[in-house]
């Protein structure tokens, strides 16, 4: 397992982590089994979004004897009262749902508490005005919750709500189809996604990520918005490849399921390229880096998808881009204008003509 440390809370994060959305179902027993394979192996973070109050308990026995090494997301918003999931605003359903949930896991402690499913701009009203964000910033305060994250599916909602609060951690659903404008939660523009990405990265907030096969939509071909089936391990390396994001939370109930997501370490460069993608971008995708670095190899060594990222970063106003910029051993200065790259670039990026004005942009800063 490779793990990513969070720039602001120095948390060291598994770049696969757990998502628990209907695991109550697999039941007590192969639950424990699940999750205690998933932490041997290396998991060690925790989505507690899950579908049924029964999840908490299976995590408890699976794993209590090692909560100082494990990491969760408890969301502040999630309404257990009637055992299955339910969403609320209330003050006293949300409190009552927390000590619920504490009790359940056996635990003090929370590692990430969440701002829950903002994805309307009244929802944040609300959330703040009915004293739930006061009561999550209560628990900080006093210790019971460590740090404070955010789940939205809506551009907009986050930005307005990374002005308004301090937030560790971003819980974002990221894939190829809704960042191409296809699905239920395609929402944002390519450069109102792709602006929560660099954002993140220049502000040190974490993202970890939901919905990373858009519901399991990608991995078939019939319900592909490309017509072409995705792999598991195309779509987790789509996620990874964006500023800012840790972690990604496939929801997992079975043991060889397991043992297939985690197989994703030992993938060839082969395996894991989603180029094919590229044949569909929308015209406000086509021409934009997305830093995969199918271009290698560069004929002089410049990694080219590393430049992009911290010339978009750069432009973002995340001064520490800059830096990491002119320390690279080679830069878009020793770019020799071969062309070499805007062949292999399947995102249609004019990469020789790119260098040059990143070149004068480092220049001039």
């Amino acid at each position: 397992m490779r793990y990513r440390t969070h720039p602001k809370t120095g948390d060291k994060v598994s770049e696969i982590g757990f998502g628990t959305a209907y695991f109550y179902e697999v039941g007590m027993k192969e639950g424990t089994r699940i999750l205690r394979r998933a932490f041997e192996r290396g998991i060690n973070y925790f989505d507690l979004a899950t579908s049924d109050i029964a999840t908490f308990a299976i995590l408890r026995e699976a794993l209590h004897d090692v909560r100082k090494d494990i990491l969760l997301q408890v969301h502040f918003g999630a309404d257990y009262s009637r055992d299955a999931y339910g969403w609320t605003l209330d003050l006293e359903k949300v409190k009552r749902s927390v000590d619920v949930q504490l009790r359940k896991l056996q635990t003090d402690y929370i590692d990430y508490g969440f701002i829950h499913c903002q994805d309307e701009l009244s929802d944040w009203d609300i959330y703040k005005n009915n004293g739930v964000l006061g009561y999550l910033m209560e628990l900080k305060k006093s210790g019971v919750v460590r740090h404070i994250g955010l789940s939205s599916h809506t551009p907009e909602v986050i930005q307005k709500i990374l002005d308004d609060a301090d937030v560790d951690m971003l819980m974002f659903s990221i894939n190829p189809a809704y960042d191409y404008h296809e699905g239920a939660y395609a929402i944002g523009s390519v450069d109102e996604r792709s602006g929560i990405y660099r954002r993140c990265e220049a502000e040190n907030i974490g993202i970890t990520v939901m919905k990373p096969f858009s519901g399991g939509q990608l991995l078939n071909a019939h319900s592909s918005p490309f017509g072409v089936a995705l792999t598991p391990y195309q779509c987790m390396k789509y996620a990874l490849d964006k500023p800012g994001v840790l972690c990604v939370l496939p929801g997992i109930r079975s043991v060889s399921e397991l043992d297939m997501l985690l197989d994703y370490e030992n993938q060839s460069e082969k395996a894991l390229d989603y180029s094919v993608i590229g044949d569909f971008a929308p015209q406000d995708a086509s021409g934009k880096c997305v830093y995969c670095n199918h271009c290698k190899p560069c004929p002089v060594g410049l990694d080219i998808g590393l430049i992009n990222k911290y010339y978009d970063l750069a432009k973002a106003g995340d001064v520490l881009a800059v830096e990491h910029y002119k320390t690279l051993e080679k830069n878009a200065a020793d770019c020799i204008g071969c062309g070499h790259c805007d062949s292999r670039c399947p995102f249609k990026v004019e990469q020789s003509d790119r260098m040059k004005e990143i070149r004068a942009y480092m220049e001039s800063i």
